[in-house]
């Protein structure tokens, strides 16, 4: 006990942080704790507690903080199926964020962006491709966004036995995928089932796996509760089931909706009490503060409101911010680090194997580096938003789509852009060309988070409410088309397009996402055949939204390559190559399954090599099929390699009317292949 009163053992780093912790809050008034229960907290001098603010974003780079290596939109790290490519692109942005925060701190810089608390990743369940926030997970299946979302996760917080490296937040849990003009307001009512089979298996595996120390909360309600005040959610299923140690964060100003569009509770301060007293500790807002009033009415006990602190400051200390920077691992990470070349090389890779080869008619890709004229078509071409998607840093170094063409030809060969708006225009570039690169698709500011009132194919606030090309797009397509010249639609954009018409008549489709800084590069790279490309799509392309259930219906049943039923236009984990391959020999051995893949084509590549299995034995409703392993792997031309996959007995699991899981036994179909058909598949029965 010092001379002021005041215990100081919460500076002993020799203690656990949860001690610490309980130390520390011990002594706050009140009125202290409830201040440092908002983003942006004060400094307690008394107790050399510094000012800090929670938030923070990072979902494919830090964001928002200016300088930073921009990777690939989290949909396109997910086409890359590539869960160590994805680990070490978090560790790279977890070194940066460590980077810009020390340095921040040597400039007495405590604001917004600059902290170790990181709201990422977005691990929701893109179910319906009209919702405008879907750019920002990865993709429709519960498995694969498990698996990427366990290893961002984990690659953000690190392996320290002591110190996390930064606190990832994973969100928005849950059962939230739009609309996005509904979100203040809107009940997702879904079934036990799928609440278990769809929508919590990545949460609970980023909270069990991986060890996330801190969730996001969702706007919404889920069968009547508000996610950021839910019991079923914050205290049954999180913190009793899942033994979940950190803090909950709501979403912002979300714990205002509770009174104001919910309407389950009659005031702010019936909302705040609802909020901390099922789990929710931190305000991303600014309505905690009516907490002190809750406390006089009897609404909530202060504590409860000691317990929600004590959680965020175990946070803190555990991130290592009240101890000696020696003591840190990461503390003397070098600025110079920021965008360094070998992060801009990564960011390269990651660009790379995100592009998704959809159609390829008579081997028009890869196109001649020395061909005598090339015309670029479409704004889209010269925009650097397409690359950047968005809640994106700002890299010094970004190449548009026309930049990564123009630097990948010959310097013999020309190279021709225009916007495509005037017909006259274009008609004259298209004379004299050998082939047309048409850069058309959707932009950040067509689909995103609660964009304005007017979405661009409607009122859809971010959402699309039509989801084939915009604009006057395809009219511009089907002009460049009928001049008879051969032409490569180039696609950006974060969500599945409409493409009925170019998959029957344009010779080569690829779907580039949000590709990042080195966007350019990496699409020139495949265009021109200096990357074989290995993508895959993390989502269904439908052929019309009327395949598929209304938004607002969060029932799994007709919805992704798991329920759905129509013929989709390009499946869930589809992707093509410059080069062949062949699945042969495929055995099994009780839940061991093992299969060889050779490259049967002319040229080097990667294979993404997907297991699915059909659940025979069940005796209630189960998927048509669902993903449990999947690996990308280089093959040489003429190579052969054995892909073994070892599956756990839950992965089976079919779920009841309540959402209890159980394995019958019986018949089960394990089809491996480089997607959902072709491949091999074997009857086994467990």
């Amino acid at each position: 006990m010092s001379k002021s009163g005041i215990d100081r053992r919460y500076s002993d780093s020799s203690l656990p942080p949860e001690e610490r912790a309980e130390i520390l809050v011990a002594q706050m008034t009140l009125r202290e704790k409830i201040a440092q229960m908002l983003h942006r907290v004060p400094p307690i001098p008394r107790l050399d507690v510094p000012a800090y603010n929670w938030w923070n974003e990072c979902l494919h780079g830090v964001g928002r903080a200016g300088r930073a290596t921009v990777f690939p939109q989290s949909i396109g790290l997910a086409a890359t199926f590539n869960v160590p490519l994805v680990s070490r692109v978090a560790d790279v942005i977890s070194d940066e964020a460590r980077a810009k925060h020390h340095q921040a701190l040597r400039q007495e810089n405590r604001s917004m962006y600059v902290g170790l608390t990181f709201w990422t990743p977005n691990i929701n369940i893109f179910r319906d491709p009209r919702w405008g926030r879907g750019q920002e997970t990865y993709g429709e299946c519960p498995y694969l966004t498990a698996r990427m979302g366990v290893a961002f996760v984990k690659g953000l917080q690190g392996n320290d036995p002591r110190y996390l490296k930064l606190v990832a937040t994973p969100k928005h849990y849950a059962v939230h995928s739009g609309p996005e003009p509904l979100r203040h307001s809107f009940d997702a009512v879904v079934s036990p089932r799928d609440l278990r089979e769809t929508y919590l298996p990545a949460f609970q595996a980023c909270v069990q796996e991986a060890g996330a120390w801190s969730v996001m909360g969702a706007y919404n309600r889920t069968n009547g509760e508000p996610c950021c005040g839910s019991h079923t959610l914050l205290q049954k299923i999180l913190r009793e089931e899942w033994g979940f140690p950190g803090y909950v964060v709501s979403d912002c100003w979300a714990i205002k909706d509770f009174h104001e569009t919910h309407k389950v509770t009659a005031s702010p301060e019936e909302s705040v009490a609802m909020a901390v007293k099922n789990g929710c500790d931190l305000n991303c807002g600014d309505i905690y503060p009516r907490l002190l009033e809750a406390v006089k009415l009897g609404l909530i006990s202060e504590e409860a409101i000691t317990r929600s602190v004590q959680r965020l400051f175990t946070a803190r200390f555990k991130l290592g911010m009240f101890d000696p920077e020696k003591k840190v691992p990461w503390a003397k990470l070098s600025p110079k680090i920021v965008n360094c070349a070998s992060h801009r090389r990564l960011a390269l890779r990651a660009a790379r194997e995100s592009v998704v080869l959809l159609k390829n008619e008579g081997n028009l890709l890869p196109l001649k580096k020395d061909a005598n004229s090339i015309l670029v078509v479409g704004p889209i071409a010269c925009a650097m938003d397409v690359l950047l998607g968005n809640y994106n840093g700002i890299a010094p170094q970004l190449t548009t789509l026309l930049e990564g063409v123009t630097g990948a030809v010959s310097a013999g060969s020309k190279v021709t852009w225009c916007a495509g708006k005037g017909m006259a225009d274009l008609e004259w570039h298209l004379n004299d060309v050998d082939v047309v690169i048409a850069c058309l698709g959707f932009t950040p500011e067509m689909e995103g988070e609660e964009i304005g009132d007017v979405g661009v194919q409607g009122e859809g606030g971010g959402d699309r409410l039509k989801i084939g090309l915009p604009g006057k797009q395809l009219e511009l397509l089907q002009k460049i088309h009928s001049s008879g010249k051969p032409v490569v639609l180039l696609l950006t954009g974060g969500s599945p397009i409409e493409l009925n018409w170019a998959k029957e008549n344009i010779p080569a489709i690829v779907m580039a996402w949000y590709p990042g800084e080195a966007g350019g590069q990496a699409v020139a790279d495949v265009l021109f055949g200096d990357y074989n490309p290995a993508g895959r799509l993390p989502v269904t392309f439908i052929k019309s939204l009327d395949d598929i259930p209304p938004f607002a219906d969060y029932a799994m049943r007709g919805r992704t390559y798991r329920f759905m039923e129509k013929e989709p236009l390009y499946p869930f984990g589809y992707g093509l190559s410059y080069t062949t391959f062949k699945y042969s020999n495929l055995r099994t051995q009780g839940l061991r399954v093992s299969v060889d893949v050779r490259n049967t084509g002319d040229c080097d590549g990667d294979e993404v090599v997907q297991l699915y299995f059909s659940n025979k034995a069940a005796d209630v409703p189960v998927p048509i099929r669902q993903l449990a392993g999947f690996r990308r792997l280089h093959l040489r031309k003429g190579q052969k390699k054995t892909v073994v996959f070892v599956l756990k007995r839950e992965q089976l699991a079919a779920y009841d009317d309540e959402g209890k899981p159980s394995v019958k036994a019986g018949k089960y179909v394990i089809h491996v292949g480089g997607g959902q058909t072709g491949g091999t598949e074997k009857l086994i029965t467990i």
